[in-house]
């Protein structure tokens, strides 16, 4: 493995979704120290006694000058302007005019956020959270535990994938939505929750203290245990390019792995993140060339291009499948085109749409989509997703039986003797 460069170095260390592929607007509720590399910070909280009416206007304005298509969706945006004027009485009522509004552009993408989701969204770009440390979602109308963090008190607890969730301090998790499961879990730093667990046909009280949790984008254990990576590749697992953390993490893990004749990178379920982390992650390991092109309303395009020398130039396998979206296509699609890596699993999400982030009124946020972006061969891949050079697909029977078949297809073609 080569030395890797200071200069990379930095920018990782300065640069900044679900689904999501986001910027920053540095005129808003964040400032960037350099053009190049965005690093989050709250400049200012909004002030929280803003009008209900200021806030609809100052949405309204951000989609008319920055929304992607210009026409908005086929219609005349100033039907909205004064739509609601004299009818907003409360900063709620403006939220759901607000949303209503913005549903007229058909872009799934492009949504408000109120402060509670915004400061939430703050707190993941930092990488920090208070909870217990665990992913919660709806599987057969059963709140269930989709996966705990590794080293947080949910797994220190012994909480474990697909426990139903019966109730969250004394409250009935029965029809319990995700967002107000996690509103439950979530809390101070040394405050204890009650959670009853019903793990194969027993019901199981845990009590477990809540803390600080560090999120990580790392990961260098295989998903199952069942698989044997050779000693002689490197496994790296990125969840998430939300956290400002992640190019970070990202060389850290590759420099623990010296000398291997391989890596694995593994992006599935991967749902995207900053497009920062994206495109310097893609530079560790491209000699020249652009990584991706952004696409704005009026058609201009601006190219990021390898700047760097290459951390290692060993053959790489990239793992993707449905859930590998936005900023994870991004990178898979830079070395696919490249040349640089093979594809291994299933078609990705297909996510080709650039979102900015900005601060609003209230400590409310808005994230606006401004650009469409291209692979470095032109490829517009939105709604039609990365297809791999190796396609794997993965049954039900395989993942209880803890078979990767993807990751034993990777391994096997980067341990194929010429």
């Amino acid at each position: 493995m080569n030395a890797i460069n200071p200069l990379k170095i930095s920018l990782l260390t300065l640069t900044s979704v679900f689904a999501l592929l986001l910027t920053i607007n540095p005129t808003s509720a964040f400032a960037a120290d350099k053009p190049e590399a965005v690093a989050l910070k709250a400049t200012a909280e909004a002030q929280s006694t803003v009008s209900p009416q200021a806030l609809y206007d100052e949405v309204w304005g951000i989609i008319a000058g920055k929304f992607v298509d210009e026409s908005k969706n086929g219609q005349d945006w100033r039907i909205w302007q004064h739509r609601y004027d004299n009818l907003m009485k409360t900063p709620e009522d403006a939220y759901v005019c607000i949303e209503t509004m913005l549903a007229s552009l058909d872009d799934r993408y492009t949504r408000f956020l109120t402060p509670e989701e915004f400061k939430e969204e703050r707190d993941s770009i930092k990488a920090v959270l208070f909870g217990i440390g665990i992913q919660i979602g709806v599987k057969e109308n059963k709140l269930v535990v989709i996966a705990p963090i590794e080293d947080t008190p949910a797994a220190r607890a012994g909480l474990k994938s697909n426990d139903e969730i019966i109730s969250i301090d004394g409250h009935s998790a029965q029809g319990m939505s995700v967002k107000d499961g996690a509103s439950y879990i979530k809390g101070e730093k040394g405050t204890s929750v009650k959670l009853l667990i019903k793990r194969e046909g027993k019901e199981i009280p845990f009590v477990v203290v809540r803390d600080e949790i560090k999120l990580k984008s790392v990961s260098t254990k295989p998903p199952f245990e069942k698989t044997v990576i050779p000693s002689t590749l490197g496994y790296i697992k990125l969840s998430s390019f939300i956290s400002n953390s992640a190019g970070r993490e990202f060389v850290e893990a590759l420099n623990k792995m010296p000398e291997k004749s391989g890596y694995i990178i593994d992006l599935r379920s991967n749902p995207g993140g900053l497009l920062e982390n994206a495109t310097s992650i893609a530079d560790l390991f491209l000699k020249e060339g652009g990584i991706v092109s952004t696409v704005d309303r009026y058609g201009y395009k601006i190219v990021t291009e390898a700047a760097s020398p290459v951390i290692t130039d060993k053959p790489l396998v990239v793992l993707i499948d449905d859930g590998s979206a936005s900023a994870s296509e991004i990178l898979s699609g830079a070395l696919k085109d490249h040349a640089r890596a093979t594809l291994v699993g299933r078609k990705s999400f297909g996510k080709g749409l650039v979102q900015e982030i900005n601060g609003t009124a209230g400590n409310t946020g808005l994230h606006v989509t401004t650009q469409k972006y291209l692979t470095p061969n032109d490829i517009d891949i939105n709604k039609k997703g990365i297809d791999p050079d190796v396609m794997v697909k993965v049954t039900e029977a395989d993942l209880k039986a803890g078979k990767d078949l993807q990751l034993e297809k990777a391994v096997e073609i980067l341990t194929k003797k010429p």
